[in-house]
């Protein structure tokens, strides 16, 4: 099996969390490597988070040191600002769109059906980059997971789910996902959906989504794929709310740095076969 042609040209990465932000800043650097060459303006939106105040300048000063020309704090705090024209004109201008951290359900009520949001999902069919760390990574899939415990999820019912941002279809994102035990999250998930892939991203881990949705893992961190289209038997659907949920045949990869993944293929691609599969991607 191959992977469907690209519907974009941009590149998508999700990022688990507590990305390095001072230092050699290694996740956000490969960010700012992915934009256009004509575009170096990067915008960084925090609506998720309740303390913009100080997350947008630390985003600001960590993307000027990659070399941004110009950085745009963001700040859309309801859905009045999310309307407001000059903050889509400065999403055009921009080769690298950032979402940070904070609460993904705020990014989706605020921004969804916005002339910012539009805006964004022209940018990445035109080639920029739109990157989200912990909230923004799991807003990004057309759905998202919302609120679940973390500690026993493996329940029916126990993980909340709503329609997110629409960026990647057939994944569900979980970040901060070793740091805080969720794998039962993203297990419950493919017992009731086994479709959709589960990615859970670690704290200073990434992917990179390809327009081709071949993923490549970068940052020191791990990610968790949990892959539930060959589930042979779940309970789920004869369950009462709350109940235990049994599952067969889950798979789960972890991947690192380096190492990537055929979403359309459910293929895992060690260095190696990665580095073939995006030369040939490159040469096309």
């Amino acid at each position: 099996m191959t992977s469907r042609p690209p519907t974009v040209c941009g590149h998508i990465v999700a990022i688990g969390g507590a990305e390095d932000k001072t230092s050699e800043l290694a996740i956000l650097k490969r960010v700012f490597e992915l934009a256009p060459e004509d575009s170096r303006e990067v915008a960084v939106i925090a609506t998720a988070s309740s303390i913009p105040e100080q997350l947008l300048p630390s985003y600001e000063a960590a993307f000027r040191r990659l070399g941004a020309t110009h950085v745009h704090a963001l700040d859309i705090q309801d859905r009045q600002q999310a309307a407001d024209a000059d903050n889509a004109r400065l999403i055009q201008r921009s080769g690298v769109i950032f979402f940070t951290g904070g609460d993904q359900l705020r990014l989706t009520t605020v921004l969804g059906g916005s002339a910012t949001l539009r805006a964004i999902r022209e940018r990445l069919r035109a080639g920029a980059v739109v990157a989200g760390t912990s909230a923004g990574a799991a807003a990004m899939p057309s759905t998202m997971i919302y609120n679940g415990a973390a500690s026993d999820a493996l329940r029916k019912g126990a993980v909340n789910m709503t329609f997110g941002l629409g960026f990647v279809r057939g994944m569900i994102i979980d970040s901060h996902f070793l740091e805080r035990g969720r794998f039962t999250r993203l297990m419950e998930v493919g017992a009731s959906n086994p479709e959709q892939l589960g990615i859970g991203l670690g704290e200073d881990a990434a992917v990179i989504i390809y327009p081709n949705r071949v993923l490549e893992t970068i940052g020191p961190g791990h990610v968790i794929i949990i892959d539930s289209r060959d589930l042979a038997s779940s309970n789920i659907a004869e369950l009462e709310m709350g109940e235990p949920v049994a599952v067969e045949n889950m798979i789960l990869h972890a991947m690192v740095s380096g190492h990537g993944y055929d979403v359309d293929a459910r293929r895992y691609l060690v260095a190696d076969e990665l580095e073939t599969v995006l030369a040939g991607r490159r040469n096309t």
